[in-house]
């Protein structure tokens, strides 16, 4: 896992790169957030979904909403870019959808468009 700072005029967003699965469970989603915070001083990350379990995206796990309970909890904002339409669920249409009106959780198709909704939450 590699944690690129993209410097900000009001903050620092992390962009969590690599090629293994970098949140499989609360517990790692939580280490990176804090390894995030530690390193940038801020919880803003942008994230390659190839790098978050197939887990997160079926909800009946529980993991989506679990993390991002702990993520709110300590101040962390996220944004997961890649392709959704491979996911059929209505509901899980549903969460991306309402997570994107928000200001804490994003899920956009692109690296670039995830950075954009990240640098939106500074206003």
């Amino acid at each position: 896992m590699k944690i690129e700072k993209i410097c900000e005029e009001k903050g620092t967003i992390a962009l969590v790169t690599g090629s293994e699965k970098v949140i499989t469970d609360v517990g790692s989603a939580l280490d990176l957030l804090m390894s995030v915070k530690q390193e940038t001083g801020m919880g803003y990350l942008v994230i390659d979904k190839k790098l978050v379990t197939e887990e997160f995206f079926v909800l009946s796990t529980g993991l989506a909403g679990e993390i991002l309970q702990k993520y709110m909890n300590y101040g962390g904002k996220m944004a997961v870019y890649g392709d959704y339409s491979v996911y059929t669920s209505k509901p899980l249409q549903d969460f991306i959808y309402e997570s994107n009106q928000g200001k804490d959780f994003f899920f956009v198709g692109t690296q670039e468009e995830a950075i954009q909704k990240m640098r939106s939450v500074y206003s």
